[in-house]
Parts: C-alpha cells; structure tokens; sequence
C-alpha cells in the first residue's frame, strides 16, 4: 500500500521563499508547529492508501489530465486560515492563478479520477500553500496577532510568478519527525 496524493511540486526558489514567510511569521506565532518549507506542495487529489493497481489507475489518471491542459503561472496571494481565529486547523497562502488553467487541471483530474473508480472530494477546490497546521486552540494573544497577520495582507508576494510545467504523483510518508514525500512520477502538461 501507497499513501499517495497528485500535486504541483514547488522550486527550490519558491520554497527559500516561503521558508523565508514561515520565518517571518514564526515571530509573531512561535507556538505554531511549523510546514518544512522543502514539503511544501500544492495538492489537487489526496488519494490515501492505495494498493499496485490503484496506484497505477491514479497515475494514468494524472497522465491524461496533464495532457488536456497547457503550462500556466501562478503568482502567491495572501494569507488565510481554515477554521475559526480561536479554533484555527491550518495557517496557508494563497494561490492567484487568473487564467483558470489550474481550476481547469484540478477539474479534469477530478474527472480522470472518477473515471477509475476514485472518490474526489466534494468540497470547493481552495488552492493554497499549507504553512502550518495548529493542534491546538490559540490564546487570546495568539489570536489577535493571527489576525493583525491576516489584516495586513502583504501584497509583494504577488509579484512573484511560478510557472507549472507537471503535475506529480507523489508518495507520502509518515514519520515521527514528519512526513516524506516522493515524486513517483511527473506527467507533463499539454505542449
């Protein structure tokens, strides 16, 4: 059995760039547990626990949903949180991406996948950067930083674009110090 998910893999220079972020904001939320910047991915299909067969399905499925879409950019966003300010899950940012070319590859992918027999998530696709993922409720304090944070909304990072040329397959790893993560295999995106 494989954990396996479908995703963008980041650059080198994107995650230096949001180890740099989480550096920044670490100042402000140092009780946060922490994204290592070099796991950063952009999901698109969490797939879990999947057998040979399965996981040979999903990467043709991946496959075919590369092929129908073109390379596109995307620039970051802003900052956000799922969750309540008290009861916060994930601090992430967001993903702009105006032409609908990754709203479009996350959709066919759904397809591709539902076309094997796989279950896609229902809810509305969110694109975003997971930075940290909180286990506990904030404090008081917490809280009001979180949202100064999030009131600010540094729009530099948005000058930044990052060019999709794959969609990945990726493996995933549980381990005390974290989870591993592994390309299985890159499927270009149409040329």
């Amino acid at each position: 059995m494989t954990r396996t998910f479908i995703a963008l893999e980041l650059d080198e220079s994107l995650q230096r760039y949001l180890g740099e972020i989480i550096r920044q904001v670490a100042q402000q939320l140092p009780g946060l547990r922490w994204v290592d910047p070099a796991g950063i991915h952009l999901t698109l299909a969490f797939l879990g626990e999947l057998t040979d067969e399965q996981l040979a399905a999903a990467t043709q499925a991946a496959q075919q949903a590369a092929r129908q879409v073109a390379p596109f950019d995307y620039r970051l966003s802003h900052l956000g949180i799922f969750g309540s300010p008290r009861q916060s899950r994930v601090l992430w940012l967001g993903i702009d991406e105006p032409t609908g070319k990754l709203l479009q590859l996350h959709h066919v992918l759904n397809q591709e996948l539902i076309q094997r027999n796989f279950s896609t998530d229902k809810r509305p696709f969110s694109p975003h950067l997971t930075l940290s993922r909180i286990k506990a409720p904030l404090t008081l304090e917490e809280q009001q930083r979180l949202q100064r944070l999030l009131a600010k909304q540094d729009r530099s990072a948005s000058s930044l674009s990052y060019h999709v040329h794959h969609l990945s397959v990726m493996k995933s790893e549980l381990s005390r110090t974290g989870a591993k993560y592994t390309c299985l295999q890159a499927c270009p995106l149409a040329r």
